[in-house]
């Protein structure tokens, strides 16, 4: 288990909110890393490498002040005292902190504390990054779990789906070589790709809308060959707040399930100034889900075309 901070590590850090949700609530909302792209702005992905017996091991992937990074770090649950231990493997910055702790407290039925620890051996610059991390994360934190139903309503998930008669690693490729979209893929105007670290992948792109007008986007994707690519878009059209998804391929003998995912959150303080003074949430919602649907299932038909074409 994780030392707790301060018994093995020089320079402790901790912050303290308090949020109208049940402790309970705010543990579940933390146990599970799934929610990390949507609870914090840098997250891009998490990816779960292995359970452990009271706890997990993770690979975070996320983006700070521009530049990607990644690292791996062990998780230990305390489901009853409403605690998460965290010790992070390979630290993300030189001196970053390499221990802490999720602490959550019942206050009321409807009210709890929650506590983040940081701990570590640097100094200075590092000390400062702790303390940035403690009061930006609890930041995000606060809202997503006060807005209950309203978030609710705004974020929805979908998939999209195409049968193959060719191998998932073909697919794959034509979705990671993302930099001959531009030739590809009609309704992408330019696309310009990066790759640092390796596996992470940072893809700037054009897209043309169905009523003409144009939209640049940035995204952040991580590759898993040749499974599956997850991604996060940081500069997003008007109506989305949030946008992430997963691309992903399986081999069932016969052919490969190609599939893409997409989780949106509404931005309604666009809604009136891109679909009129009386579109409302349904509206959006269709309007966005149309819009992406249209272009990840015009890229699952091509990259369908171009595995079954390598297959003949």
């Amino acid at each position: 288990m994780p030392a707790s901070p301060g018994t093995s590590a020089s320079n402790v850090v901790e912050h303290e909110i308090v949020v109208s949700a049940p402790a309970t609530a705010v543990y579940r909302l933390l146990s599970k890393v799934g929610n990390w792209p949507r609870i914090f702005p840098s997250v891009v992905h998490v990816d779960r490498v292995e359970p452990l017996t009271r706890g997990e091991r993770i690979q975070v992937w996320e983006v700070v002040d521009g530049r990607a990074r990644t690292w791996t770090s062990t998780r230990v649950f305390d489901p009853y005292g409403l605690r998460i231990d965290f010790q992070d493997e390979e630290p993300g910055l030189p001196g970053a902190p390499l221990e802490g702790a999720w602490v959550i407290e019942s206050r009321s039925a409807t009210e709890s504390s929650v506590r983040l620890r940081r701990a570590g051996r640097g100094t200075g610059g590092a000390v400062e990054e702790a303390d940035r991390r403690c009061r930006s994360e609890l930041a995000a934190l606060k809202p997503q779990l006060e807005s209950g139903n309203a978030a609710t309503e705004l974020t929805f998930s979908f998939t999209d789906t195409v049968q193959v008669d060719g191998a998932a690693r073909d697919v794959y490729d034509f979705i990671n070589d993302a930099q001959r979209w531009q030739e590809r893929l009609p309704h992408v105007a330019r696309a310009r790709l990066a790759e640092e670290p390796p596996g992470l992948q940072t893809l700037e792109m054009d897209t043309k809308a169905a009523d003409g007008s144009t939209h640049t986007t940035t995204s952040y994707r991580v590759t898993f060959p040749h499974r599956r690519i997850a991604y996060r878009q940081f500069t997003l059209p008007a109506l989305m707040a949030l946008h992430t998804g997963i691309w992903t391929f399986k081999d069932h003998g016969e052919g490969t399930a190609a599939s893409s995912q997409h989780t949106v959150v509404l931005n309604t303080d666009n809604i009136a100034r891109v679909l009129g003074p009386d579109a409302d949430v349904a509206q959006a919602r269709d309007y966005v889900r149309t819009a992406l649907s249209t272009n990840s299932t015009a890229t699952l038909r091509l990259a369908k075309e171009y595995a079954e074409q390598r297959r003949r």
